[in-house]
């Protein structure tokens, strides 16, 4: 009888430790929120790379677990503490925009170089969605590591939340790459509404040839020009410069493969790993999340519309035939390329032989550059 009662007091003991035992409601609901991620990664192809990882990482963080382990994201020496420390002292996304850098060609802005407005006019998204923050009673650094989000860049929105509201900054970044992912969901119905069917046809001059000697002279150029103007960028514009140089400059083709290629890619799986880790239920379920989403959607669409609106005023300044298609307007958001994507399918759905995809690179990669910056500005006045 002692050893019958031994047996079931180790097995109450072992059932104690288990997940089962520790199970709440809120770990039910975010398994199931990582398991709809990884589902529209799969079935639907919503950037893939980016929500399998995180989906999969809110599933790893949201294991039912007791104290003591030392295996959740948030122990101190645990595996996952280790990794998330990329996050927390914000150095993974200055490499993931040291890759993006070195696969990014800026051929499209150098030959066309007002599209630059285009990317710039898309921050108002992050600007509008900051004094909307405010307004809802978020503190300001709250409010600018919330308003980030309008530029759909998650590395970015990543490296400012890690500095203006690290308690926020799982919410912040699940809300930015959620809103990455549904770029072709959101976007055109603001592209439709705000064009007419003639805007929508538009057709632009092809865009010149660009030097290889202009592409060397512009990572370089471009950094001095932006690092000067908004110093507290420097480790975004810095990597993705010194990135785009070792792309351009003809002699570090391996640097420049690594920083595109095994490099980020590495860093993408650990970032969207221990991101999705650090949503843990009884730090992301609460009402403070809801309006992180919210405000995130709203600065996506006010960025979206500004940008569309923007091209429209720029083109009463243009003459006939050198006006810009307002469906480009969207691009310029962060997300590359796909935002670019957007503004090339939308405008084939009015005009089969109408391609906009090179014009609209150039705001998209204009879009990195202004995200960039707009951190580095918010950063200034509120870190």
């Amino acid at each position: 009888m002692i050893y019958e009662a031994s047996i079931l007091d180790n097995l109450q003991q072992f059932m104690m430790y288990t997940g089962f035992a520790n199970a709440t409601l809120g770990h039910i609901i975010m398994i199931v929120i990582g398991l709809i991620f990884i589902t529209l990664a799969i079935k639907k192809d919503w950037e893939p790379m980016l929500l399998i990882p995180i989906g999969f990482g809110i599933v790893v963080g949201n294991i039912p677990l007791f104290n003591g382990l030392c295996v959740s994201v948030y122990e101190e020496g645990s595996v996952l503490n280790i990794l998330y420390s990329g996050v927390k002292q914000g150095w993974y996304p200055p490499l993931i925009f040291l890759g993006i850098g070195a696969m990014t060609d800026f051929s499209a802005l150098i030959s066309n170089p007002k599209l630059l407005l285009i990317g710039a006019a898309a921050q108002f998204g992050i600007f509008g969605a900051y004094a909307i923050a405010l307004a809802m009673g978020f503190s300001p650094s709250e409010a600018g590591a919330i308003g980030i989000i309008g530029g759909a860049d998650g590395p970015t929105a990543i490296f400012l939340s890690g500095r203006l509201a690290p308690d926020l900054m799982g919410a912040i970044a699940v809300s930015a790459y959620s809103y990455m992912a549904l770029v072709p969901v959101i976007q055109p119905p603001i592209m439709k509404l705000f064009t007419t069917s003639k805007e929508r046809t538009i057709k632009m001059k092809p865009p010149r040839a660009v030097s290889q000697t202009e592409k060397k002279l512009f990572p370089i150029i471009g950094f001095l020009l932006t690092a000067f103007i908004v110093p507290s960028g420097l480790p975004l514009l810095g990597m993705l410069f010194f990135g785009n140089l070792l792309k351009e400059s003809g002699v570090t083709r391996r640097l420049a493969e690594t920083a595109r290629g095994p490099l980020i890619d590495v860093v993408t799986i650990l970032i969207g790993l221990t991101v999705g880790a650090s949503t843990q239920a009884d730090k992301f379920l609460q009402w403070n999340s809801i309006k992180i989403f919210a405000l995130g959607a709203l600065s996506f669409v006010i960025a979206t519309t500004a940008g569309v609106l923007f091209v429209k005023f720029f083109n009463l300044f243009l003459k006939e035939g050198n006006k810009i298609n307002p469906l480009i307007g969207n691009a310029g958001v962060s997300a590359v390329p796909d935002a670019a994507r957007v503004s090339n399918n939308v405008g084939l759905e009015f005009d089969k032989s109408n391609f906009l995809l090179m014009h609209a690179m150039g705001p998209n990669v204009a879009g990195v550059i202004g995200s960039a910056v707009a951190a580095g500005i918010l950063l200034a006045f509120l870190a």
